[in-house]
């Protein structure tokens, strides 16, 4: 039986031990497919999901993650690559399809004329201005424009190529949340894994040097001590404010 949102949240663990038990790979793609389904910045989908199976991949990669357990027993592992190099092709994904859409409606007779020049002005000229640097540079005179700007008025602040990059990580992170509720509702396990050499793993996957590891997710079903301590959380009312 599929778990309800709220269940899936609370069967979700960090299960660092896994039976050797097979998955069905075609619902973990399914998962990773839910993860495309994320919220992500301006709609950009910075992102790539590598699924790997390969029993002598996954031995690789469970070394550049130190053989941890949750990399050592995975039965599969799914990588998510921040892609801020692929902004140009995004953004162009997202006009043709903008376009494409308001061709559709002004066929019928729908005013799209304000919209169509809007979202022409925002992946044309915007997503460039926050996307495009030079050796840091340019996102120093963004930051120094942005700042005499919003004495007056607000403005966007997060220009420098360090912001674009924790942007584009937090996108990322939000579809690795998808994918690991979209496992947990139909039983399967995960554990996100930051501790890795991200240098060998890029290595590994033959991924371009300006590609991002965000985090490696080890999957499969959980062994009666995957999970190593009882839930801790901190105290609610230390990290909830009502204003």
């Amino acid at each position: 039986m599929l778990k309800t949102v709220s269940e899936a949240i609370e069967y979700r663990r960090s299960v660092r031990k896994y039976l050797d038990t097979e998955l069905d790979e075609e619902k973990v793609k399914n998962c990773i497919r839910n993860a495309t389904l994320a919220p992500n910045s301006s709609n950009m989908q910075l992102w790539e999901f590598l699924h790997v199976t390969d029993n002598e991949t996954l031995k690789k990669l469970s070394k550049a993650c130190f053989d941890q357990n949750a990399a050592k027993t995975a039965v599969n592992m799914v990588v998510f690559v921040a892609r801020r190099d692929k902004w140009r092709e995004r953004a162009k994904y997202n006009l043709d399809f903008l376009e494409d859409m308001f061709d559709k409606q002004e066929k019928k007779g729908i005013d799209v004329g304000r919209r169509r020049k809007v979202s022409r002005r925002y992946y044309k000229k915007l997503m460039p201005t926050i996307y495009t640097d030079f050796l840091g540079i340019v996102g120093y005179y963004k930051k120094i424009l942005s700042f005499f700007i919003g004495l007056f008025r607000p403005i966007y602040r997060e220009v420098l190529f360090s912001d674009t990059r924790v942007i584009t990580h937090k996108s990322v992170a939000l579809a690795a949340e998808n994918f690991m509720l979209s496992m947990a509702e139909i039983g399967y396990d995960t554990c996100p894994m930051e501790g890795s050499d991200t240098s060998r793993v890029k290595k590994i996957l033959n991924l371009p040097s300006k590609a991002e590891i965000t985090m490696i997710i080890g999957c499969g079903i959980r062994a009666e001590n995957g999970v190593y301590t009882e839930r801790f959380r901190v105290p609610f009312e230390k990290v909830y404010k009502k204003i």
